[in-house]
């Protein structure tokens, strides 16, 4: 998708405070536009627009904003969800220039066959996204990475098995995991269950010996007295 052709229409908000909530029952989300250290816009934009563009766009595609006269070219920075309705609550947008880097979110996307998978374990996703610096027009849609090295236990995927291009600049710890090799419970507990647990039997046997060992000294005590 080229996220520079989307546009979105937004109204400019006047509404603060309790009236936000009725904003919401109407089927409204309010947000905010930051706009490069100048006064912020407050917006309401139609919940339906707003999931079919942040489901199209993420963080991660420039969007072309439209406030009355106004037009912007701008990321989305932020959304808040009710925690139980799971219904869009509040979004804040982050105005960018085309000649300055930004900082946005990149999906992952694990390519090709799992070879550990096929013996029957567990691939443990430890990271969906990672934080890029880079030109908009130089902002990926995704990174694939390569999920045929993830052959044993113990295998696993890093930020540095990404293959970046020109122009970006990963901004995620190199060595943060992406996807890691593990067993699944079944085996874990099937391993537990053929340990023997060692020690036990020599334990006794000592506290059987000691326990034997001290009637003789007992029996020694009486003929004595």
């Amino acid at each position: 998708m080229s996220g520079n052709d989307v546009l979105v229409k937004l109204e400019e908000r006047t509404v603060v405070g309790k009236g936000l909530n009725q904003l919401r029952r109407d089927g409204m989300v309010p947000g905010v536009i930051h706009n490069h250290g100048q006064q912020s816009i407050h917006i309401v934009v139609a919940a339906t627009d707003l999931s079919r563009v942040y489901k199209e766009a993420g963080k991660h595609h420039p969007l072309q904003l439209e406030v009355g006269s106004t037009k912007l070219l701008a990321l989305i920075k932020d959304v808040h969800y009710n925690p139980v309705k799971r219904s869009l609550q509040h979004v804040v947008f982050q105005a960018i220039r085309q000649n300055e880097k930004v900082e946005a979110e990149i999906p992952l996307h694990l390519e090709g066959e799992i070879p550990a998978e096929k013996v029957g374990l567990l691939i443990l996703r430890q990271l969906d996204t990672v934080e890029i610096e880079a030109l908009p027009r130089d902002l990926p849609d995704e990174f694939t990475v390569d999920a045929t090295k993830l052959v044993e236990l113990h295998d696993k995927l890093t930020v540095a098995d990404i293959v970046v291009p020109e122009g970006v600049t990963i901004l995620t710890d190199a060595d943060h995991p992406i996807a890691t090799v593990v067993e699944t419970k079944a085996q874990i507990s099937e391993e537990s269950e053929e340990v023997t647990p060692e020690g036990e039997e020599g334990a006794e046997g000592e506290a059987v010996e000691g326990a034997e060992g001290e009637a003789p000294a007992e029996e020694a005590s009486s003929e004595k007295s």
